[in-house]
């Protein structure tokens, strides 16, 4: 039996006006932990749906098990055991984790009749291998996101995948959910399982992968051992440059009642307890805390997206009416949302227009019609001043990368004269060439007086740009941390429960 289970060679996959992967060849061993890295736009995802059936390539050919395959669709890949776990799962939210594992094969007694008894124990069978404590007959919109991704793994190994794809597979887990899903891999290998591995987490992949593979600008350009490479070398090969800080400078911002900008007293709902903050002009304020401690909760809560029991906001020491996002805009105030794809872009409509959605108002003529050259002279600026790269403004969103599509719901704010933007995780799914982006736009912003709220679960993140911290626990704001204080021991201390002595 060969050691290589899977190889690429010479594959090419173009799109209208675009060349996704040009001549890339490479090879993956059997039983493997295998990494794929690269900027966003570099092509891995279209390389993942080539080799799960989703696309074809335009030229190339893919050799499995010895042998050139073409696949028809995701279910003929699955057939011959190449399974993908999507950053989006692909599950039911109103069917049960029984009902979405067996999804498209379910089990029947007679040619009409469920074997609801056979698919529940195989079901249960299953959750077992994985080590996973579900109950399998809930309905995957109660389970949580980890949770959710384990009946994606069952239903993957239900068919007896012989290769299985992650594709940032801890973009939404906590750290102990992360060791979970590592624990997971660990033993899916042991069983001769190879797994290729996506993520822009380079610490991860140095943890649990044998071996990875760089793409750039769609071409191949080296497959390696992780145990050869450095996290630096990694990142020369995704960029093509080294990378030494990705955070810029941080301003001196006066933390002071004279640049206050923001002031929010006694913000409560279901899911937050007296929140009180402010934010200064010019300043990137930074909150903190594990999944499900309430910052998602409180920005919603102060933009009027959800309701609040009780509720003050000052700007500029005027008191504030908001009661729903379209006053929150009206104010100044505007939310970058956690998922870009569901709340925050109209995917199957163009870059142009999605940049152009929240200024209609403005680029009325005076006959009530959109002022089609105000309207390209905005989105022309927005794509320069931003970079997005993209084909043209008339290409579908959809089709950008995920830095290039962040970039995109950035330009629909910017072009509303917003005092306040709030970032709720503005690198999630982001390489690091694009954070180093995302990044330095967030603080040439500062620069120009606009205040920031982010949000975001990565440490490194919140110290490196955030001029002060709030920690959250379970709905409370458990401490406010400026300057030296902000280290991650204490981040880490007051996130996870953790109360002052005094």
């Amino acid at each position: 039996m060969s050691e290589t289970i899977l190889e690429v060679k010479n594959i090419r996959k173009e799109f209208p006006g675009v060349v996704a992967l040009n001549n890339v060849s490479f090879k993956i061993k059997r039983g493997e932990v295998h990494a794929l890295v690269g900027e966003n736009g570099a092509g891995k995802s279209t390389l993942m749906k080539l080799l799960s059936g989703v696309y074809t390539p335009t030229s190339g050919e893919i050799i499995y098990e010895g042998k050139k395959v073409e696949f028809n669709d995701p279910k003929d890949a699955q057939a011959k055991g190449i399974s993908i776990i999507h950053q989006e799962f692909s599950l039911i939210p109103h069917l049960n984790g029984i009902e979405n594992i067996f999804l498209g094969r379910e089990l029947k007694k007679w040619s009409t009749v469920l074997d609801k008894r056979l698919m529940k124990s195989k079901a249960i069978n299953l959750l077992d291998q994985l080590n996973a404590k579900i109950d399998p007959t809930q309905l995957v919109s109660r389970l949580s996101v980890a949770n959710q991704q384990f009946i994606e793994i069952a239903k993957a190994i239900s068919i007896e995948t012989k290769v299985l794809i992650f594709d940032e597979p801890t973009a939404s887990l906590t750290g102990k959910d992360i060791d979970k899903l590592f624990e997971l891999i660990a033993r899916l290998k042991a069983q001769g399982v190879t797994i290729i591995y996506i993520s822009h987490h380079l610490d991860e992949i140095s943890q649990i992968c044998d071996s990875l593979t760089c793409l750039r600008d769609g071409e191949w350009i080296d497959t390696k051992k992780v145990s050869e490479v450095t996290k630096q070398d990694i990142i020369k090969m995704m960029v093509g440059r080294e990378v030494i800080n990705a955070f810029p400078e941080k301003l001196k911002v006066q933390n002071s009642e004279e640049n206050r900008l923001l002031n929010v007293k006694k913000l409560s709902n279901n899911h937050i307890k007296n929140i009180s903050f402010h934010l200064n002009k010019g300043e990137i304020l930074g909150i903190a805390g594990v999944v499900g401690a309430g910052r998602t909760e409180t920005v919603r809560a102060l933009i009027g997206a959800d309701p609040t029991k009780e509720k003050e906001v000052y700007i500029n020491d005027k008191r504030a009416s908001i009661n729903s996002p379209t006053q929150a805009l009206e104010h100044g105030i505007s939310l970058i949302p956690e998922s870009r794809k569901t709340q925050g872009l109209v995917l199957g409509m163009t870059v142009a227009k999605n940049i152009t959605l929240p200024n209609l108002k403005v680029l009325q003529s005076k006959m009530r019609l959109i002022d089609r050259k105000k309207e390209l002279v905005i989105v022309n600026n927005s794509i320069k001043d931003l970079r997005i790269k993209t084909p043209s403004a008339n290409q579908q969103v959809k089709f950008l990368s995920g830095g290039n599509q962040q970039k995109v719901v950035l330009a629909k704010w910017l072009n509303t004269d917003c005092k306040v933007l709030i970032f709720d995780e503005p690198t999630r799914g982001i390489d690091i060439g694009a954070k180093e982006e995302i990044y330095k736009i967030m603080r040439d912003l500062t620069k120009k007086g606009i205040s920031i709220i982010m949000i975001s679960s990565e440490l490194p993140e919140i110290l490196g740009m955030s001029d002060r911290v709030l920690v959250m626990y379970k709905g409370e704001i458990k401490a406010e941390l400026v300057g030296e204080e902000a280290t991650q021991e204490k981040v880490m201390y007051y996130a996870t429960g953790g109360v002052d002595n005094e």
